[in-house]
């Protein structure tokens, strides 16, 4: 126990320290919400990664779809790094920097308020920003408590409080650059512990040879597949439809999560960004990868794991579960790994949400005149306010039998990606893209997202809303060249402007930060 207090002490007293050390550079809106936009290509990878993968991967997703699917886990992991790392980089990244730097955008909503020429979709955009961010930030402080619980015995509801705590301090006093800083530490933290902990649980099963023979004996529990041996250490898993629908959330879903493409705002250059693809791609093969792949073993924890009803397993205790009995600095190293985690991803959430809401909701609207001093107090306020709303959520949802965190991430991700990647890909490379075409895209994703979990809870049909989220972010990039072509042409003179001004330094070293 002394070992596991002495490093979560040792990450409090750092975490908090980087906070006032950064706290110079969060001095107005754009050093808050971007670091000034000059934030070099190690601190832009890590903070992308770290921002990705949280308690929701490695407990909720890894817990679940290792259960469900076996070893064949591993293709998502796989889809994070290359999908929705190196691709999302590659495809995004420039581009992004350099159009939200001539727009002067500093938030998605900001973007399309700006490229679409209408305040109504901006502020649009900011409610579904605000609204949606929520359940995400709850399932991350789900993932992360129950670890606590298990390592030190600690009640949920005190681990949640001291989590919002201690991410309000750091993130109100240094914004982006503290995060950014943190992410680092907190991504070797990440590297190093994956590892140790792959390795101590497959000693714990009899090393890698025999934890997959033992995984190829237990028979399948999925439709159609009774007493079928072998189906979780095979190549696509015992149902292939659905793996690819959770590989298409988790993986194209962060190209539209407003959290993550605000990395590529910040990012200072053109060639950091080229490299930073590559650190941001190792680091989700490492931890992405690594996560799911430990998730696959997941059966071969099936008599210590929490059951809601015969053979229906509360898939958050899986991992949990794979993890107990371990030495406690190992133990004390696993929950250090995944409070950096989850802390990452949590502060990007917040600082997303309440910059969204104040620069692009309240400021101009609802409070006509707000000074720089202003748009900095209101959002640290409305970061305090986030804080507690997901708080009080996460604790809701912690005494709910039917949701677990898999399945608040697939509301989340298909509302938020499912209205914004076709609008967001388009708007920076189609110059036909149209205002009516976004406002579909919205209206397609929302509907279906919110009708379907309404009818889910309410037991009208059984669908899978990680499908639903799969299905809302794929129908979009059909939506909106479709109903573009059928509205009528943007003005071709400023269209043909804005894009010439955004582009025109693509290619060079460095975007002028001025």
């Amino acid at each position: 126990m002394f070992f596991k207090i002495l490093m979560i002490a040792v990450f409090i007293a750092v975490t908090v320290y980087i906070g006032f050390y950064a706290r110079k550079s969060a001095r107005d809106v754009e050093g808050l919400v971007l670091g000034g936009r000059n934030v070099g290509m190690w601190l832009s990878a890590f903070a992308y990664g770290t921002s990705y993968f949280s308690a929701v991967v490695f407990v909720g997703y890894a817990g679940q779809f290792g259960w469900k699917y076996g070893l064949s886990v591993i293709w998502i992991g796989l889809g994070n790094a290359f999908v929705g790392s190196l691709l999302a980089w590659y495809v995004l990244g420039a581009r992004t920097r350099a159009m939200t730097h001539h727009l002067r955008a500093q938030t998605m909503p900001e973007f399309f308020g700006a490229r679409f020429s209408s305040p109504a979709l901006r502020i649009a955009a900011a409610a579904i920003v605000f609204i949606f961010l929520i359940p995400y930030t709850a399932s991350v402080y789900n993932g992360l408590s129950r670890l606590f619980d298990m390592a030190f015995g600690v009640p949920y509801e005190w681990c949640i409080v001291v989590m919002a705590v201690l991410t309000c301090i750091y993130v109100v006093m240094g914004g982006y650059v503290a995060t950014a800083i943190n992410d680092v530490i907190q991504g070797c933290i990440m590297l190093f512990g994956i590892v140790a902990v792959i390795i101590a649980v497959l000693a714990k099963y009899g090393g890698f040879s025999q934890a997959v023979l033992d995984l190829s004996q237990v028979a399948s529990d999925a439709p159609g597949m009774a007493e079928m041996h072998g189906a979780y250490v095979s190549i696509f898993g015992t149902n292939l439809f659905d793996l690819v629908g959770v590989f298409v959330l988790t993986s194209l879903g962060v190209w539209g999560m407003p959290q993550m493409v605000q990395k590529f705002y910040a990012i200072k250059s053109v060639d950091a960004i080229k490299r930073g693809a590559i650190i941001s791609t190792l680091f989700a093969v490492v931890i992405a990868g690594g996560s799911y792949f430990l998730g696959g073993f997941g059966r071969l924890a099936a008599d210590g794991i929490a059951y809601k009803a015969p053979g229906q397993p509360i898939y958050d205790s899986i991992v949990p579960t794979m993890l107990k009995d371990m030495p406690d600095l190992l133990l004390g190293l696993l929950v250090v790994l995944v409070l950096s985690a989850s802390m990452s991803t949590l502060s990007t959430l917040v600082l997303t949400s309440s910059s969204t809401l104040t620069l692009d909701f309240l400021k101009g609207k609802f409070i006509r005149e707000m000074n720089i001093k202003g748009q900095v107090l209101c959002i640290r306020v409305l970061i305090v306010v986030f804080v507690l709303v997901s708080t009080v959520i996460a604790l809701v949802q912690y005494n709910s039998p039917k949701v677990f965190i898999a399945q608040l991430m697939a509301i989340s991700w298909g509302a938020l990606a499912g209205s914004f990647i076709a609008p967001f890909l388009y708007g920076l490379y189609w110059k036909r893209t149209t205002k009516a075409s976004v406002w579909a895209c919205f209206v397609f994703a929302l509907g279906l997202v919110c009708i379907s979990t309404v009818l889910n809870n309410l037991e009208m049909i059984k669908v899978s809303l990680i499908n639903v989220g799969a299905l809302a972010m794929l129908g979009g990039l059909v939506i909106v060249p479709l109903v573009s072509w059928l509205t009528e042409r943007p003005d071709a003179v400023q269209t043909d402007a804005l894009f010439r001004e955004s582009y025109q330094n693509l290619h060079d070293t460095k975007i002028d930060a001025d």
